[in-house]
């Protein structure tokens, strides 16, 4: 399992891929780390499965696809919203 997501300190690094599972609501790829501890990092950030389509399709120009701004957008109002109370 290598790590793809360019923003993580690990990117193209190697692992032992353990398993695959839903986490905290996403696909989480299981791994060992370089101590030997299973590790988890979410499966798009991985080679394990297919690349967002968005982010081929942006050839780099976007590092972000359109679900997880709207996923932030939410939790931003969400503590925007607790804030005030």
């Amino acid at each position: 399992m290598r790590i793809t997501h360019p923003f993580h300190p690990l990117y193209g690094d190697g692992f032992e891929y353990v398993d695959i599972r839903l986490n905290w609501g996403e696909e989480r790829v299981l791994y060992l780390d370089h101590n030997g501890a299973i590790a988890s990092i979410p499966a798009r950030w991985t080679n394990i499965i297919s690349p967002d389509p968005f982010v081929v399709a942006s050839n780099g120009r976007s590092r972000f696809c359109l679900r997880d701004l709207l996923e932030l957008s939410r939790l931003l109002h969400r503590l925007e919203d607790n804030a005030d109370e």
